[in-house]
């Protein structure tokens, strides 16, 4: 999934527009862009569930060097499609250099109103989508859906979906986001010119902005996760430049308080590229504000200063001691949070003794160094490496990761190192970094950072992808595999890489349960399902690397209903082979809706429809997809196999975030699949207790999870990767955890004589063919 770094904007933001039907074009506007009175803040989602504000509003300010008389003026509100505007007059001036707040409709909730408006409207703008226009007329406006840049306009903000902005629009705010104008030139683009973040309103009436007062770093970190000073402005903030990035930089003051808990280091948000250089003294005037990464708000907050003016008095001054994080330095707690659940930064507690999010905020903004720390996870597309100091006590994996082993384990000693300043090189897990490395710590995308200031350097573990041995005669191999989004618009190297997987690393098993096979057209949103030429084009592969003729048995489902990437239309399916005394019993194939079922006959469970689909139409599986039951005969036996893929774990929140500890909403869905599954290996086992099950695939969930233990209730199956010691329980990566993701389950029938492995061939890997690492089992039936 596409990730937004700090302050970027998404070239993808049209992209978001047209995704609902609409078309967004760029507009010029009808006049230069405004020198002086801007549209500053723009906010929906006042009184709104989670909303701390209970109005919405609009926020100018003034940027010229004389005041502005806005007496019959107006901001108007027109939702994102509509035609009609809503307005609100404005009175009296906006000094040179204030701000002027326009207060519009409460809602039920929220707990603090607005402080001082200069104007009191009662429009109910959207949280989400809309368009806002500052008007140099109180009547409302007559330009219909497309109003910026006409005449009297004089600035115009579009969020979200629609249908109208300066420029492109804004991205889709929240109840607990706003549209923020950073301190760059109005540029007529309001994707440029804005970003999103936590609302922040500020009224002058007819003075000017207080000047601020003196301050230091600690002054504005605090002791908590939020600044004491948020909203403040300060002045002759002194420090020295430790790093500078693409749009601000990291500073440091030298001269430390005794405090261990208030964080000496702090971010400046310059908007462009700084003019300041690593080692300058400098100091600092502007705003304290609180940052939320990616405009979630699960995760942390970061304190920053932003509308800088920065006065550089010296050079090539001393950089601060970098602080060693873990062992033989900052020790970390092992403990996320130790205090009453709920919101981190509301918590009246601040303990970086036992917590190790407080400890991370202690030094958050300053120079940190991990030594001799090991790769725990592979690099990923975005150049962000997840590490671990050494000697971190984690429970550490065969081949250098570090092992989730429970919800209250959350290895608190990894951090991601990322390529914001100096790039970070490719490197598989294990890999070791020498030395120390060392740069300022941040937090982004629910994880602290550490950003090298200068490029680590690696030094390889030895990692080599994973083989098994082939089957034996009466032997009968099952294997599981994620192929990760595969259609066949992906390039030929993908296929043969998964190919040789199967076929090499694998040894070619007999059955293969499939999961993410896309239909023939990918991601095209067309309401094509059939996925033949995909199937088709990865036995192709498959045979040319010297595999067996596989054949392939899947159900397309119904257009865009199986969750997925959107137009991929994903699936499950079977790969198998005939040459080894194993055959499909095709018998009245189901399709998408229809549910399979078990009979009996002679004292024998039969499937009525094989392959058929379990319980499609139940709310379990909504947007998610369908587990596939297929019947197979080896040697004249009897064999049913569920290929599975259950629902995703979008949506819970981060281990590392701000609400601990972390919901995991998902979970119900999975466990419902749950439940439906075991239900129907129950159908099987009730006409035959000794019936040959395997239930397999990507369950998305965790060996020590409700649904495993759902599954496995009445000993009805046995879930395969928690027999293997911890060292071996794993089959993914996520930012430096290692996992079980995917599972094979089989009945006590299949256990007595059977192994069992899981083949790490990508989730370790910088160069990975899937996120997912494929098993397999030997039984003998």
């Amino acid at each position: 999934m596409a990730r937004r770094r700090r302050r970027a904007v998404l070239g993808g933001a049209l992209a978001l527009a047209t995704a609902g039907g609409l078309t967004l074009a760029a507009v010029t506007p009808a006049q230069a862009a405004s020198d002086d009175v801007v549209i500053t803040q723009v906010y929906g989602g006042g009184g709104n569930s989670g909303a701390t504000l209970t109005n919405d509003y609009v926020q100018l300010h003034n940027r010229g060097g004389s005041a502005v008389d806005v007496s019959g003026w107006s901001v108007q509100y027109a939702s994102a499609t509509g035609t009609s505007w809503q307005v609100t007059k404005l009175t009296g001036a906006i000094p040179a250099g204030a701000d002027y707040l326009v207060a519009e409709a409460a809602g039920a909730g929220g707990s603090t109103p607005l402080t001082d408006p200069n104007v009191t409207g009662s429009i109910a703008m959207s949280a989400t989508s809309g368009r806002v226009a500052l008007v140099t007329a109180g009547t409302a406006l007559t330009c219909g859906a497309s109003c910026a840049g006409t005449d009297g306009v004089r600035d115009f903000v579009g969020y979200g979906n629609v249908t109208d902005a300066e420029g492109s629009p804004v991205p889709a705010l929240s109840n607990t986001t706003a549209a923020l104008r950073g301190d760059a030139a109005d540029s007529d683009d309001n994707a440029t010119d804005f970003t999103v973040g936590d609302p922040d309103p500020a009224g002058t009436g007819s003075t000017p902005p207080p000047t601020g007062e003196p301050a230091r770093i600690h002054d504005i970190q605090g002791a908590a996760h939020r600044s004491p000073l948020t909203g403040k402005p300060v002045t002759e903030v002194p420090g020295v430049v430790t790093a500078v990035g693409p749009q601000g930089f990291w500073f440091q003051d030298p001269h430390p308080d005794r405090d261990p808990a208030t964080s000496e280091g702090l971010y400046v948000f310059t908007s462009a590229k700084p003019t300041v250089a690593r080692g300058d003294s400098v100091t600092v005037a502007g705003t304290v504000s609180e940052y939320r990464p990616g405009n979630s708000a699960t995760n942390l907050s970061t304190t920053e200063l932003t509308r800088p003016t920065v006065t550089v008095v010296g050079h090539d001054a001393r950089l601060p001691k970098a602080v060693v994080l873990g062992p033989g330095g900052l020790r970390i707690p092992r403990a996320v949070r130790t205090d009453s659940p709920g919101d981190v930064e509301k918590s009246a507690t601040f303990d970086p003794r036992h917590n190790a999010l407080d400890t991370y905020e202690s030094v958050e903004g300053m120079l940190v160094a991990v030594r001799h720390a090991t790769a725990v996870g592979p690099t990923n597309s975005y150049g962000e490496l997840p590490v671990l100091p050494a000697g971190d006590p984690g429970v550490r994996t065969r081949n250098g990761g570090v092992k989730y082993t429970g919800y209250d384990n959350a290895n608190t000693g990894r951090l991601i190192l990322s390529s914001t300043l100096a790039k970070v090189p490719d490197a598989n897990t294990g890999d070791r970094l020498t030395g120390t490395v060392s740069g300022p710590l941040d937090y982004q995308f629910g994880n602290y950072m550490l950003y090298p200031t200068a490029s680590p350097t690696v030094v390889s573990g030895g990692l080599r992808p994973g083989t098994t041995r082939p089957q034996r005669a009466g032997e009968l191999s099952i294997a599981t595999y994620n192929v990760e989004n595969l259609a066949p618009g992906d390039p030929q190297s993908k296929f043969d890489k998964l190919a040789t997987g199967i076929v090499h690393n694998l040894s070619s098993p007999d059955i293969v349960a499939v999961e993410e096979i896309q239909d023939n057209d990918g991601a095209t949103d067309d309401g094509v399902v059939a996925a033949d030429v995909t199937w088709n084009k990865l036995i192709d592969a498959v045979t040319a690397a010297g595999g067996p003729k596989y054949q392939w048995r899947s159900i397309d489902p119904v257009n865009d209903q199986d969750g997925g990437q959107p137009g991929g239309n994903i699936r499950v399916g079977f790969l198998f082979r005939t040459d080894r005394g194993l055959s499909f019993v095709d018998r009245s194939p189901g399709d998408s809706t229809t549910p399979e079922s078990v009979t009996s006959v002679h004292g024998v469970p039969q499937l009525t429809h094989s392959p058929g689909r379990v319980a499609p139409a139940d709310d379990a599986w909504q947007d998610s997809r369908k587990p596939l039951a297929g019947e197979f005969s080896y040697h004249g036996k009897p064999l049913f196999v569920l290929a599975n893929h259950f629902a995703s774990k979008g949506g819970d929140d981060p281990l590392m975030g701000r609400y601990q500890p972390p919901a995991r909403g998902s979970e119900t869905q999975r466990d419902q699949q749950a439940v439906l599954v075991h239900r129907f290996v129950g159908q099987l086992q009730a006409i035959d207790p000794a019936a040959r099950i395997v239930v397999l695939g990507d369950l998305n969930d965790f060996e020590f999870s409700d649904t495993a233990h759902t599954l496995t209730a009445d000993h009805s199956l046995v879930d395969l990767p928690g027999t293997l010691p911890l060292r071996d329980r794993y089959t993914y990566d996520y930012e430096g955890n290692s996992e079980v993701l995917d599972h094979l389950m089989i009945s006590p029938s299949l256990l007595p004589r059977h192994d069992y492995q899981v083949v790490h061939i990508n989730s370790e890997f910088a160069n990975q063919t899937s996120d997912h690492d494929p098993q397999i089992a030997r039984v003998r039936p």
